[in-house]
C-alpha cells in the first residue's frame, strides 16, 4: 500500500482538518496552544514544523478524519 501521505503538504493536511472540524474542536482533539489560544493556519504551522510530536497527531488525525484509512 502506498503512503496516503505522500505529496500531501502540512499546509494542506491542517487546511483540510481547519475546514473539516474547525479549530475549536481540532483543539480538543490535540489540546496545543496553537489551536486554542488565537489559531491561525500559519502560526499553527510554524509549532507543527518544529514539533515532531505534534505533526504526528495531526496526520494521524487526518488520516483518521479525513481519508478514513486508519482501523
Amino acid at each position: 500500500m502506498s503512503d496516503p501521505l505522500e505529496g500531501k503538504t502540512l499546509e494542506f493536511i491542517l487546511t483540510e482538518l481547519v475546514n473539516h472540524l474547525g479549530f475549536k474542536e481540532l483543539g480538543n482533539i490535540i489540546d496545543i496552544r496553537c489551536f486554542n489560544n488565537e489559531p491561525s493556519i500559519k502560526s499553527s504551522l510554524k509549532f507543527l514544523r518544529k514539533t515532531p510530536w505534534a505533526r504526528a497527531k495531526v496526520e494521524e488525525l487526518y488520516l483518521y478524519e479525513i481519508l478514513d484509512v486508519l482501523d
